[in-house]
């Protein structure tokens, strides 16, 4: 009877540590605390969780008081995908901007500091970051968060990223697994599907991983994509063939080799939640070999962790997974905990001194300008700022702001601001639309801010035309710069972050 008890108390507590759950408020609430107790071993933070660096320290320092092996995880790409600045935008440009500069050195300088923040908070697990290729250029929602489309070149960067950040005593998770660059559906939204051929993928997509693997990146994130090649069944979260035949397996067998830990995106995005629920989703990827289940970014109470706690008891004991499988999942988790506990507290990466302002630096080197019409004169005078907004994909969010209005504003006292939409242009029609802009502007200089103009046919037509009609118009695209420049001066930021705002503000003003 004791030894089947004890043996039951074990099972629970290796269900409980291989989930990584959310949780919602900017203090740990008491069933979160209680099942720390109990076994959980890592949380997941989210924008929701965060009001200043001091709070955030405050509440790790909370968590890790229950106990001190916690894995405190967050997705803080940096760039448009900001945990720790969702409010105010990065001090850091994203993955896209650093790609643009080419700077191994910059990048890993970049991601030091980075982690040195959120080292600073508590944060020991950073989901970051994408080493995916972005080879599609209408993918909805990889874009900017790639390093690039050439495969060598995020390679490179994704190395030099994950040693940077691994250099400030927290872990990396390089993702999407195996890579979600070729897409054009949102893994949140409904199931990709990447019909490259085995060989494609061998020389593009897994590229940049094999480059983190060889760089020790502690963890790596499963991308919830279907790649027949691989498997024509389960998307690769789920596969067997992506997770143990492909990551794990040695390079001699044509696999990656890695040893580390595999945490599943987020199983409550569509792409898992719709077609296999969230339970059995959990179990298969689990069993497929899988370590850690991320949820939270949409379900954050302790009713869900409980769900997936005993949904992955009952596998157990129906036989539908292993409890070696389990086991052995519970101890990675708590393998990389030990290492973050290791490397954590030791100040100063490398014995480097701090770059509070290698963000900011690093955003003014993304910045690419072209002229046309003529020598460029910059603005001395109040702007009108036309912001033409996408629907933001969920990965960013909505409430980071973006734009360069607040950086034009502090140079240029009186600029104003003005939102436009598609849904605003379906309402009005383009036509009207543009005339609105011309009539808030005035005689002021217009500055239109756009993103990913390419992937909406009603953003280019509305720049067209307000170019059109106002020719000294100065364009910002904050997204990939897939689009030919338009515009008396047009400025390339690479990412949407704060400082790429600040930075093409200073080119439009000449400051």
């Amino acid at each position: 009877m004791t030894t089947l008890v004890r043996s039951a108390a074990t099972l629970t507590r290796d269900a409980l540590a291989v989930l990584q759950p959310g949780f919602t408020g900017t203090d740990a609430p008491d069933w979160l605390l209680r099942r720390l107790g109990e076994g959980l071993t890592s949380v997941g933070l989210f924008g929701r969780n965060v009001h200043t660096p001091e709070q955030l320290a405050a509440l790790s320092a909370r968590l890790r008081a229950e106990t001190d092996g916690i894995l405190i995880a967050i997705d803080e790409e940096g760039g448009d995908v900001t945990r720790l600045e969702v409010r105010g935008g990065s001090s850091f440009p994203g993955n896209l901007a650093l790609g643009a500069v080419d700077d191994t050195g910059l990048t890993h300088a970049v991601a030091r500091e980075l982690g040195r923040r959120l080292a600073d908070c508590g944060i020991t697990l950073n989901w970051a970051p994408s080493a995916d290729v972005n080879s599609n250029p209408g993918n909805p929602v990889i874009g900017v968060r790639s390093f690039g489309s050439d495969p060598h070149l995020v390679a490179r960067h994704t190395a030099a990223y994950v040693q940077g950040m691994q250099s400030a005593g927290v872990a990396a998770c390089t993702k999407h697994f195996p890579g979600h660059g070729d897409t054009a559906v949102d893994s949140h939204h409904d199931l990709p599907r990447i019909d490259a051929a085995r060989d494609t993928l061998y020389a593009r997509e897994l590229v940049p991983f094999k480059a983190a693997v060889v760089a020790g990146t502690k963890a790596v994130m499963s991308a919830h994509i279907l790649v027949p090649a691989l498997d024509g069944d389960l998307p690769a979260t789920l596969s067997p063939a992506a997770l143990h035949g492909l990551l794990r397996a040695p390079v001699a067998a044509g696999g990656l080799g890695f040893d580390g830990l595999i945490v599943t995106d987020a199983v409550e995005m569509r792409a898992i939640a719709a077609t296999y629920g969230i339970e059995r989703g959990s179990v298969l990827a689990i069993a497929a070999g899988a370590d850690a289940i991320c949820v939270g970014g949409g379900l954050a109470d302790e009713a869900t962790v409980l769900r997936l706690r005993d949904a992955l008891v009952r596998a157990v004991r129906s036989g539908a997974l292993p409890e070696e499988r389990l086991a052995d999942a519970a101890a990675r988790v708590r393998a990389l905990s030990r290492w973050t506990r290791e490397r954590g507290g030791r100040g100063v990466a490398g014995g480097t001194p701090r770059d509070p302002e290698v963000g900011l630096r690093a955003a003014r080197r993304a910045l690419r300008t072209t002229v046309s019409g003529g020598p460029y004169e910059p603005l001395r005078t109040p702007a009108y700022v036309a912001a033409f907004t996408p629907v933001a994909n969920i990965a960013v969010g909505d409430e980071t702001p973006w734009g360069v209005a607040a950086e034009l504003a502090r140079l240029l006292p009186g600029t104003d601001t003005g939102g436009y939409s598609a849904a605003r242009a379906a309402e009005t029609g383009t036509p009207e639309m543009v005339s609105n802009v011309l009539h808030e502007a005035g005689d002021r200089r217009i500055v239109a801010v756009v993103r990913d103009v390419h992937r909406h046919p009603w953003m280019a037509e509305a720049l067209t035309a307000l170019v059109a009609a106002r020719p000294d118009t100065v364009v910002v695209e904050m997204g990939v710069p897939q689009a030919p420049p338009t515009g008396a001066l047009h400025i390339a930021t690479h990412g949407a972050a704060r400082v790429c705002g600040r930075a093409a503000a200073e080119v439009i003003t000449g400051g």
